[in-house]
């Protein structure tokens, strides 16, 4: 089958935590994902891409969908002072989560 209409390539990257519920509630929509395990650079925790190809006119959709599973978090990691004479690790917050979405237009998709 092919569509030469409006279509996307989104690319979908979520945190473990939110990943399963983000996937099932895309499959409610009827969308078709690829799930490729990941690992963040900056943390180096897992996480999930997806690869989703979609017509245009649901891109809403997906956004709305992965808005209501996906959410931001606060972690802490050690940092150690740089002026104290031993190097004692002091918690500090960073935001994680969420996600991060790319959109690319697409000329052709075809689905087999």
């Amino acid at each position: 089958m092919e569509d030469d209409s409006e279509c996307l390539m989104m690319i979908v990257i979520v945190q473990s935590q939110d990943m399963d519920e983000a996937q099932s509630s895309l499959e409610k929509l009827d969308i078709a994902i690829t799930r490729l395990p990941s690992v963040g650079g900056f943390l180096g925790l897992r996480n999930a891409t997806f690869l989703i190809g979609l017509q245009s006119a649901k891109k809403q959709q997906v956004l709305d969908a992965l808005h209501q599973t996906c959410r931001q978090r606060v972690e802490y990691i050690a940092v150690p002072l740089e002026s104290a004479p031993l190097p004692l690790p002091t918690p500090t917050a960073v935001t994680v989560g969420g996600a991060t979405i790319f959109s690319i237009n697409v000329e052709h998709l075809e689905v087999l």
